[in-house]
């Protein structure tokens, strides 16, 4: 019996360990973005933007993975800051949902900005590695 339960333990912390380190993964990776985002590396973003993304900002513009990395790399659009205060992160086997509060400045068509965003960002697995496919985010 208490080798039954000894089992059943160490299956469930292995289990949520496991979870545990997924979560961790992409975590690191949207603050990896949030990074490349404001240093303009669409090299790094093209790889973990999905082909299909939607990118939808807190003004109501939408954009696709083209159009998103073009007003970046051009300058259109330049984040100089996006600080995470809240960031959670949910696992669905091939798809993880994440939501948080990040503190975004910058600078949109020569006009600078500065505001609060909650969002929701959705990310993929294909191929094993995880790609965003969806965003979408409000002032707050």
């Amino acid at each position: 019996m208490r080798f039954a339960m000894l089992s059943l333990l160490l299956l469930v912390a292995t289990a949520s360990f496991s979870q545990s380190n997924k979560e961790k993964q992409i975590e690191a990776l949207e603050r990896q973005r949030f990074e490349a985002m404001t240093t303009r590396n669409v090299g790094f973003l093209e790889t973990v933007l999905a082909d299909g993304l939607s990118y939808t900002h807190s003004n109501g513009l939408v954009e696709n993975k083209k159009t998103h990395l073009e007003n970046i790399q051009s300058g259109n659009l330049q984040y100089r800051t996006m600080q995470p205060e809240e960031m959670q992160v949910r696992i669905y086997h091939r798809s993880a949902v994440v939501t948080g509060v990040v503190n975004v400045a910058g600078v949109l068509n020569g006009k600078e900005f500065s505001i609060k965003l909650r969002y929701t960002d959705v990310y993929i697995k294909e191929k094993g590695r995880w790609l965003l496919a969806a965003w979408q985010s409000l002032k707050l």
